[in-house]
């Protein structure tokens, strides 16, 4: 990854083509900048890709509030159960402790931005999931 040396910190570019895809709870999600590729310490940005039918599993974050801009397509999140829609550049603030569901009920692929902050204390805390995951975690 191209790297800037500032004399007080290393700033790096990261590509979304370079993250691996984390399948586990549906859809392809990517932290492009987070703790693992640029040693963020408040919180991470990535972004989520689904495509018709796909879902990511619902979950809520008790130590982070999740940010989530639709770039394209449309989505419709569940907060708590209650579908909200959201259609290319809206966005919506998912508050610490809500439970949510994304899911593309469209014909066409959805691109969302999404961001958290701040970090749970530890990793293994930042999500706790309160549905099955899809095909239980194989993907």
């Amino acid at each position: 990854m191209p790297e800037v040396s500032l004399s007080h910190a290393k700033v790096r570019k990261v590509s979304l083509a370079e993250i691996t895809p984390n399948r586990r709870r549906g859809g392809d999600l990517r932290v492009v900048l987070g703790p693992a590729t640029v040693q963020a310490r408040s919180g991470f940005l990535g972004v989520l890709t689904l495509e018709p039918g796909e879902y990511v599993s619902e979950h809520y974050h008790p130590y982070s509030e999740e940010f989530l801009y639709v770039v394209s397509g449309g989505l419709v999140v569940r907060l708590d159960g209650e579908p909200l829609r959201l259609d290319a550049t809206d966005g919506v603030l998912v508050p610490i402790g809500v439970r949510h569901r994304v899911e593309n009920d469209g014909p066409v692929t959805a691109t969302a931005v999404f961001q958290l902050g701040p970090l749970a204390p530890r990793p293994e805390l930042g999500h706790v999931d309160t549905e099955p995951l899809p095909d239980d975690g194989a993907r």
